[in-house]
């Protein structure tokens, strides 16, 4: 970028740095009400039984318990799409589903309590495999959901919602391939994005029919619209986002806790909190969904793709929270993807004994692109095409056209991604590592390197509506009116940089009020990399009108037009006459302010990007895995603040990111239903001694976004990672590799090393 700026792409303190360092941030376990109680839940042992009966009386008597509830006595509200999910119910469909609800004094009596209460199962077979569940034999979770096949659809995005993508003809396309290739490839090892803080919430009701909420999440005024469409749009709910230690996606909106919560807190007539366990986050709140492609695409020998038919089976777990909502913008990616005009991919979500799956982030299009760019390419290897290439060739261009997630045809007007693509590789040094399909770059002993690519990209930069307030103060600050929470990005601290930028005052001069929906105008919440272009549009806007109306203001009183006056530093001047300023107070008195508002409504013209370049190097003897280096490519338009987008981009390999490909995964003992690893020593993470290499390369085209030409990129960052790596280690190994994670056993059994093997 040429524009020299005063705020905007410099290294500045975040406004919120002082609190998170001094500990006097407020998160979810810091809050302490009058009068609270605690709530704690009664988790099935087993992964899909009916309560044959249960007794509570006992907990009940417990000294400091104020409330047991059972399926018999909760409220009548449930959760899913559709809802399905009771707040408590005679069935539990996964280990760790909900039995019964205890609010107490403390923690400790709480959990008391549950032991006290005594539950007679009669177990049922459970089913975890899509393919499983939809036969016609197959255990049946709910009644009204034959064949454990969920229905389409997805109201939050409007009547006629994209699940599926079927347009041309498919037939002719593959008669028109130089050949076609069919395969199967999975990426449904449910990961656990694992953020630092589990979920929580406080629920207190006001009065019969009025709901105040604390919470960690990602949006307020979200988090209130979701749970006001399950509970009743009769309840007046005030949500308010405390701060947030890390989200990763999975805290947009979390019903089944709120309703916990506020089920005990309306029968008590007292706050409750009900803050999970480490171990009920890894058991009982929700993981990513399970993503199975099987695939027929034709090619030309070009890199064309003339067709694709495939069938998308999606593993939603016991209920879906937002599976089709990310069914839809995955079928938006794969078109930004792979610009092809005969397409006949067919989506369906399946209900099975596992935990319930939810938001993460890479939503939706992490799920497909991991199985349906391997498949791609194989068929880059029939053709003999270098991947970096194909990407080039067929990643979405200015004036290509799309379906997006609300059903309705795009036609992108941002960026071409192709310098970005070439500039990655340039950094990354492909032309020279690369040595060709099943090729390994380098060989040392019994130690192979070999190197891959991913790509992925969003139009989700532009989801949903933002309304903002900029207000102007006589003291000579400014107040911005968002309800943007905070899950440790920093764009609450970002927007002050646009607001300060455009009003020229000091950064520390202009402050954010707290993510509150009963303070601020809508919002709809972080996700989808939304923040930058359209937050941004909005308080943007507001900053613009609040100034305006401030020169306006200032004019009459200086005797001049408003395009002669302008402001700095809280002073208003005529232009060139900076030495005969006046101050804001002068302008607008004591008792008065300059309020501006903003206003951004949806565009899913623009995409945003990421390729993540990859060398791994494996070990033959004992099957170990390293990934030596990433390097991720991509185009921002402008950067905001350099910090928080460089650690948005490292941020790509851990909790559901890249290391999916390596060792991150849930493991599912069958036999019970319960995952064996929900821990945090035998959940695998890489440590700090074991980070890569990684070098960002980051572009700074203008894009037709708003004042300063951005598209933030932090949720895609990890999508185009596990893709990568298989691409890398099947090269490196000479082996087709189809299963994440690339653990050393089935490196070994690959290489036939071990039983099982194939040669």
């Amino acid at each position: 970028m040429s524009k020299e700026y005063r705020f905007i792409g410099k290294a500045t303190p975040r406004k919120d740095a002082a609190e998170l360092v001094t500990g006097k941030a407020k998160f979810i376990d810091d809050i302490k009400l009058p009068k609270m109680l605690y709530g704690k839940v009664k988790r099935s042992p087993y992964p899909h039984a009916n309560i044959k009966k249960i007794a509570t009386s006992k907990a009940e008597k417990l000294a400091g318990v104020e409330a047991v509830l059972t399926y018999m006595d909760v409220p009548h509200w449930k959760t899913g799409m559709p809802p399905i999910a009771c707040v408590l119910d005679r069935k539990v469909r996964f280990f760790g589903d909900g039995v019964a609800l205890v609010a107490a004094e403390t923690k400790k009596i709480a959990e008391d309590a549950l032991e006290l209460i005594d539950v007679e199962y009669e177990k049922l077979p459970p089913v975890y495999d899509v393919e499983e569940a939809v036969k016609p034999n197959a255990p049946l979770l709910y009644n009204e959901i034959p064949g454990n096949v969920l229905p389409q659809g997805c109201p939050i995005y409007g009547p006629h919602p994209l699940q599926e993508v079927v347009m041309g003809d498919v037939e002719k396309g593959f008669q028109e391939a130089d050949f076609t290739i069919e395969a199967t490839y999975a990426f449904e090892n449910f990961p656990n994005p694992l953020p630092i803080e589990p979920p929580g919430v406080i629920a207190q009701w006001e009065g019969p029919d009025k709901l105040t909420l604390w919470s960690c999440n990602s949006g307020p005024f979200f988090h209130r619209y979701i749970i006001q469409a399950f509970i009743g749009l009769d309840i007046d709910i005030r949500s308010i986002a405390v701060s947030t230690g890390g989200s990763f996606g999975s805290k947009a909106a979390y019903p089944q806790i709120v309703f916990y919560a506020a089920a005990l807190a309306k029968v008590t007539n007292r706050p409750v909190k009900v803050y999970y366990t480490r171990e009920e986050h890894f058991h009982a709140f929700t993981s990513r969904p399970g993503s199975r492609i099987r695939g027929k695409v034709g090619f030309k020998r070009d890199g064309t793709v003339t067709a694709i038919s495939a069938d998308w089976l999606v593993n939603t777990g016991a209920f879906s929270n937002w599976t089709q909502a990310q069914v839809a913008v995955g079928c938006g990616e794969a078109q930004l993807m792979l610009r092809c005009p005969n397409w006949k991919f067919k989506p369906k979500v399946v209900v099975t004994n596992r935990m319930p799956a939810g938001a993460v982030r890479g939503f939706g299009g992490q799920e497909l692109k991991c199985a349906l760019i391997p498949i791609l390419t194989l068929a880059m290897e029939r053709a003999g095409i270098d991947p970096v290439e194909f990407f080039k060739k067929n990643f979405v261009k200015p004036g290509d056209g799309y379906y997006w997630r609300d059903g309705n045809w795009y036609v992108y007007r941002g960026v071409d991604f192709t310098k970005a693509m070439g500039k990655g590789a340039e950094v990354f040094g492909w032309k020279e590592k690369w040595k060709g399909w099943g090729m390994p770059t380098a060989t040392q002993g019994q130690k192979r390197r070999g190197v891959g690519v991913g790509v992925h990209g969003n139009a989700d930069v532009g989801e949903d509506a933002s309304e903002a307030y900029v207000q102007l103060r006589p003291d000579g600050t400014a107040m911005i009116y968002s309800a943007i929470s905070e899950c440790g990005m920093g764009q609450r601290s970002n927007v002050c940089k646009m607001v300060a930028e455009i009003l020229n005052l000091p950064l520390e001069r202009v402050n954010i009020t707290p993510p509150d929906t009963l303070v601020n105008p809508f919002e709809f919440g972080l996700g989808g990399s939304r923040g930058t272009y359209a937050i941004g549009s909005a308080v943007i806007a507001a900053a613009e009108d609040a100034k305006h109306k401030l020169l306006e203001k200032a004019a009459a009183v200086l005797e001049a037009t408003p395009e002669d006056v302008d402001t700095q530093d809280g002073v208003v001047f005529v232009k060139g006459k900076t030495e005969e300023g006046i101050s804001w107070m002068a302008v607008m008195g004591i008792f008065s302010t300059c309020t501006g508002f903003g206003r951004y409504e949806p565009d899913y013209s623009l995409s945003n990007f990421m390729m993540i370049f990859v060398e791994v190097e494996v070990d033959l003897e004992t099957g170990e895995v390293q990934l030596l280096r990433v390097v991720p490519a991509t185009d921002v338009g402008q950067i905001i603040d350099p910090p928080s987008l460089d650690n948005q981009i490292h941020g790509s390999l851990g909790s559901a990111g890249i290391d999916t490909a390596l060792f991150e995964e849930s493991i599912l003992d069958r036999a019970t239903g319960r995952t064996i690893n929900g821990n945090m020593i035998d959940y695998k993470w890489r440590t700090f001694l074991e980070l890569p290499t990684f070098e960002n390369v980051i572009l700074e085209t203008p894009f037709p976004s708003h004042r300063f030409k951005a598209v933030g990129v932090g949720e895609i960052t990890c999508a185009p990672g596990p893709s990568a790596v298989l691409m890398a280690v099947s090269n490196a190994i000479g082996k087709r590799m189809h299963d994440y994670p690339l653990t050393p056993d089935k490196i070994l059994r690959a290489l036939g090393k071990i039983e099982g093997g194939k040669e």
